[in-house]
């Protein structure tokens, strides 16, 4: 079972930002495994405009869907490799079976700062 944080392990600095169709909650010194990001090498800075929720520790922004003028920044690490999936498909009495193999590829990134 996962251990719940206290309010002073909490980070106070966040923000919820959309990429690759997914929403990830990041703080700064974040390291994330996001979808691909495109031509990238590594050291690169990356910049998330779809943000929609920032919170400073004092008060929360939501957007609607995004927050205007909103960004994070990150840094490109390199691509990772997720794990290998097998899926096998089998129909009896019908001599038909087939076996695929997937390995899905992610862009690492770390989170330099919320504006």
């Amino acid at each position: 079972m996962a251990k719940k944080a206290t309010a002073k392990e909490q980070k106070s600095d966040f923000a919820v930002i959309e990429t690759g169709g997914k929403q990830y909650t990041v703080s700064v010194g974040d390291v994330l495994d996001v979808e691909l990001l495109g031509e990238y090498k590594e050291g690169d800075k990356v910049t998330f405009e779809k943000v929609l929720l920032s919170d400073d520790g004092q008060a929360a922004t939501i957007g609607m869907p995004y927050i205007d003028g909103a960004s994070v920044t990150a840094t490109y690490l390199g691509l990772k490799k997720g794990p290998k999936i097998s899926i096998v498909r089998y129909k009896a009495k019908s001599n038909r079976d087939r076996k695929i193999g997937h390995r899905q590829k992610y862009a690492r990134v770390e989170i330099t700062g919320i504006k």
